[in-house]
């Protein structure tokens, strides 16, 4: 793993120490943390979440609640107290949908919300008032900032399928895609990113035609759309989208593989090989028959999604820094593109049963942190925005029998992804840290206490520093925040805990030489002011 860690002792000349509780308490911290700014490590880009499926739905509810929505997801304003509106994602995941909600029950996907429009009618000609809700909410994004969108596909539209159906039944891994249709899959895919754009003005930035081709479910349904798929499948369908984007001067990048567990990324797990060792498939040009090292349109880099990986706490570190391996040996950026609480995540009970407290979202800051710091990740993406009584979504959603109407309620879950997105915007630069303890020696991966204090540093494009520091355990924690920049004159702080109303809540400015108290279960962002 490429993690780096200084290995001098820290100097007190220059030293920033905050306190969160107001007045500077003369006691030994129980950890120091210095910004090492000569040792940059990844550069961020997006922290997003998608409209599946929900938006379908709430994306045609009043105007007034569709902009409290947005406003919580995308906003980056605050109100007349410095507290923000909202956790400013910089980008949006856009469900393309295969067409499973014109099939209805036919289709074999149980719930409606499950379901999800296409574009593409069974004549070949196409509807652009479908999807309409989810397009809402594309504009809301935009208008509130977010210049960045990405487009990807569960399934093929069910008019190109083997079965008829946008859900895999009796294909085992292989793609659920016609052999004729291939060609004619990649012209929906750009037809769908020039038509948008034609039609509301947005353009997607990425597009990934196969999401968790690896799934060891084989997306058998009747659940979702989905459709597994090989990694020489993945690396032909990519093939052929890149020459179609090229001739037609489009510069959308295309994404691979949206894995459904990291451990397909570097090895093989619950498949064969065929959809395993998905990095050294697409970037090793060995692997003649899926290298896409050298394809128009598509970047170095690898997506994954953060599903399967969580506990135990052992493995929550070490499979990230197998990834993180397999990644630099390979010279491939990674973006973790999608997550939520599933069934294995037995610390908190599993997924069922939405959680608006702090027990679910100091869970999932754990995971943000090791995903960033140790799988090295440069984006980082939650699942669905909006979801009913699971752990699926940032927002609870409560819709009227009509689903023409209802109300949503935001969760300590939602807050405390913004503690990262709100604050670390794109193009920053996470730097190295190193942690000394009382006697002042340095600790080795003192940066992560996966039961106490946990904390990543950053500096934004406009020379901003943001330190976020997650206490995970039952007691406040003492630490000292210390950066070696003397344009740093102050640092404010973002709160997010169980208390009522610490949202992402702005406490007491703070000066030079004061010492942080970190309050139980609790994630403050700390941002730097000249």
């Amino acid at each position: 793993m490429n993690r780096i860690i200084g290995k001098k002792r820290v100097a007190i000349l220059g030293f920033l120490f905050v306190c969160v509780a107001g007045g500077c308490s003369q006691s030994v911290p129980d950890v120091s943390y210095q910004i090492e700014t000569d040792k940059p490590c990844q550069t961020m880009a997006y922290f997003s979440a998608s409209d599946a499926w929900s938006m379908q739905f709430i994306g045609l509810w009043p105007e007034e609640k569709q902009n409290l929505v947005a406003d919580w997801l995308f906003s980056t304003e605050n109100d007349a107290n410095g507290q923000p509106k909202g956790i400013g994602l910089s980008l949006w995941r856009f469900n393309v949908g295969a067409g499973s909600a014109e099939q209805g029950e036919a289709s074999q996907i149980a719930s409606p919300w499950m379901r999800a429009e296409c574009f593409l009618n069974a004549d070949g000609t196409y509807d652009w008032n479908k999807q309409q809700g989810q397009r809402n909410f594309l504009k809301l994004a935009k208008e509130r900032g977010v210049n960045k969108f990405l487009a990807f596909l569960n399934s093929p539209p069910v008019h190109y399928t083997q079965n008829g159906l946008a859900t895999n039944t009796g294909r085992g891994g292989t793609a659920n895609l016609k052999p004729d249709c291939y060609g004619k899959y990649v012209r929906f895919l750009a037809d769908v990113v020039q038509g948008v754009e034609e039609h509301d003005g947005i353009k997607f930035n990425y597009i990934c035609p196969f999401n968790e081709p690896d799934g060891h479910w084989n997306w058998v349904g009747p659940k979702q759309e989905g459709c597994p798929a090989t990694n020489k499948e993945v690396a032909h369908t990519v093939r052929l989208l890149s020459k179609e984007f090229v001739s037609r001067n489009m510069d959308t990048q295309i994404l691979v593989n949206e894995s459904s567990d990291y451990r397909c990324m570097f090895r093989t797990h619950e498949t064969d090989w065929q959809r395993g060792y998905q990095i050294q498939a697409f970037f090793c040009p060995d692997s003649v028959d899926t290298y896409l090292g050298d394809t128009p349109n598509v970047p170095r880099l690898m997506l994954g999604h953060s599903y399967w990986t969580t506990t135990p706490l052992s493995e929550l570190r070490n499979i990230r820094c197998q990834l993180r391996d397999t990644l630099d040996k390979h010279q491939v950026g990674f973006w973790q593109t999608e997550t939520c609480i599933m069934g294995n995540d037995e610390e908190i009970g599993g997924g069922n049963g939405f959680d608006r407290t702090m027990k679910t979202a100091l869970y999932v800051a754990r995971i943000i942190h090791h995903d960033i710091v140790y799988a090295g990740a440069r984006s980082w993406q939650w699942w669905r925005a909006i979801g009913g009584d699971y752990k699926d979504g940032l927002i609870r959603e409560y819709t009227n029998p009509d689903l023409q109407d209802g109300r949503v309620e935001d969760s300590k879950l939602m807050w405390i992804l913004g503690n990262y997105s709100r604050f670390i915007r794109p193009g920053a630069v996470r730097m190295a840290i190193t942690a000394t303890d009382k006697s002042g020696q340095i600790v080795p991966e003192g940066d992560t206490n996966q039961k106490g204090l946990m904390c990543s540093a950053y500096r934004n494009t406009n020379g901003q520093w943001v330190m976020v520091v997650i206490n995970y355990a039952d007691q406040e924690q003492e630490c000292t925040l210390r950066v070696n920049d003397p344009k740093v004159k102050s640092w404010q702080g973002y709160r997010t805990s169980d208390t009522p109303g610490e949202d992402l809540l702005p406490i007491k400015k703070l000066n030079k030489k004061q010492l942080a108290v970190i309050p139980a279960r609790s994630v403050t962002t700390f941002v730097s002011e000249n």
